[in-house]
């Protein structure tokens, strides 16, 4: 019960850190590319890549990673935006949105692991 509490915490903190984002984002970048969505996608890929590598297995990193991450990290939001682009006939706009995603965050995944392991090196 302790690990479902934990996680349900975390996942509060990651989707109140994701509102943010985007709210800074729309008023910050402008609303025609979903920068809210792109900046919390990369970020959490990173920041997933470097939570699995500096830190043990436990209930805090379970906390971390399905809480916080999951909470922070959206699919279903970047879905929408992308079909929704497609469907307003913006093909570009949905395809660079495709693009940037998909490689950005495999890129920040393994940036973050990289990372992980030079704070790891003794």
């Amino acid at each position: 019960m302790t690990r479902f509490l934990l996680i349900c915490l975390g996942g509060a903190i990651g989707t109140g850190a994701r509102y943010l984002t985007a709210l800074w984002a729309a008023s910050a970048l402008g609303l025609r590319f979903p920068y809210g969505t792109l900046i919390v996608n990369l970020a959490g890929s990173f920041l997933l890549g470097l939570v699995m590598e500096i830190s043990a297995p436990g209930d805090l990193r379970l906390a971390m990673t399905s809480g916080v991450l999951g909470g922070f990290t959206t699919y279903s939001s970047f879905n929408y935006e992308t079909t929704n682009s497609f469907r307003n006939g913006a093909w570009l706009l949905g395809s660079v949105n495709v693009a940037v995603t998909l490689l950005g965050c495999a890129a920040a995944g393994v940036a973050g692991i990289l990372v992980g392991r030079l704070l790891k090196a003794p």
